[in-house]
């Protein structure tokens, strides 16, 4: 299907930011780490095509899964998305009828995601292999902090900041933030202010998603 971006104004991405090329390899510019934006902020040079899926009325979630691309890993598997949707109230879990796996393509490397929703849906796209995300300029302090929280470390290298996750670190940050944020906006069916749908989703995934599994053992591992 040809893709809706232009189309729909529900839709909502976790936005890593442009690349730029600085010696041989990829730099974003902080600015836009985690952010979100508007579908009419966005150039259409960075609407990448992608596999909608049209609400169904399903009742039972469908988990798809695409390769993730040269030089990038899904951080977390299909098994486990599974397994932390299930910890969910069941009210907050039963609308979401598709998580799909993305792949990485060269056209979505020009504005790289976490994830997205669009109608009943959650997209979830690749990180690179290396696990360290490289940009230009320093984080914000809400940057550091969201970063902290899930075990992800800013470091200064030259002109460039770079994002260096574990294995362990991407998979909670995954689990426990990006997931529940976009599941966040798939329950989100009252605002329709961008900001306003923002701050829901931020709650709901700080509510359901980060308080939740620090309640209880590290995901996935028995208490």
């Amino acid at each position: 299907m040809a893709s809706k971006l232009s189309k729909n104004h529900h839709q909502q991405r976790s936005v890593r930011g442009h690349i730029h090329q600085t010696g041989g390899h990829a730099a974003r510019p902080a600015v836009a780490y985690r952010q979100r934006r508007r579908q009419d902020e966005f150039s259409s040079n960075f609407s990448a095509p992608e596999t909608w899926h049209e609400p169904q009325d399903r009742v039972r979630t469908k988990f798809i899964h695409h390769a993730a691309g040269e030089g990038y890993v899904h951080p977390v598997t299909m098994d486990e998305v599974r397994a932390r949707l299930a910890q969910l109230p069941a009210h907050l879990s039963t609308g979401v009828e598709v998580v799909q796996f993305s792949s990485m393509t060269r056209k979505r490397q020009l504005f790289p995601l976490y994830g997205m929703q669009w109608g009943p849906n959650v997209y979830l796209y690749p990180i690179e292999a290396s696990l360290t995300e490289t940009y230009l300029r320093p984080p914000r302090p809400e940057q550091l902090i969201e970063a902290q929280m899930f075990g992800g470390k800013w470091t200064q290298d030259g002109q460039e900041w770079k994002l260096t996750w574990t294995a362990d670190s991407i998979r909670d940050f995954y689990l426990n933030n990006v997931l529940i944020h976009e599941v966040g906006h798939v329950n989100d069916t009252r605002n329709t202010n961008t900001n306003k749908r923002e701050q829901y989703a931020n709650w709901f995934a700080t509510e359901y998603g980060y308080r939740a599994s620090r309640g209880r053992a590290r995901f996935g591992k028995a208490k």
